[in-house]
């Protein structure tokens, strides 16, 4: 039985325009991510999620990342990572799912 509680994640609070509330995300899952109205809300929709996310990954017979494999750091220079930042909030998805998007594209990859 895979223990949920060691997959990292990240809470951030959503603006009006987005619905309000709280989104949760994955480091290690990107396309997994769920919301709600407080942060306990949001972390249990987010087990939740992860919980379906890796059922499904499971049953198509796909590998699961090691928790915390996903979330190295870099350090990006601040007017670059306000751009990124700025770039991401129009594209309606995190920092981290743009620049992998950014990056799978420039090697020639789809995303």
């Amino acid at each position: 039985m895979i223990n949920l509680s060691q997959y990292p994640f990240e809470i951030r609070p959503l603006i009006p325009e987005e619905g309000g509330g709280f989104l949760i995300t994955f480091p290690d899952f990107s396309e997994c991510f769920s919301d709600g109205e407080t942060i306990e809300e949001a972390i249990q929709n987010g087990l939740d999620a992860l919980r379906e996310t890796i059922a499904a990954l499971e049953s198509n017979g796909y590998p699961l990342p090691e928790p915390g494999s996903h979330g190295q750091l870099i350090q990006l220079p601040k007017n670059l990572y306000n751009h990124l930042l700025k770039e991401a909030k129009q594209e309606g998805v995190n920092i981290n799912t743009l620049i992998t998007i950014l990056i799978n594209q420039s090697l020639g990859k789809p995303e």
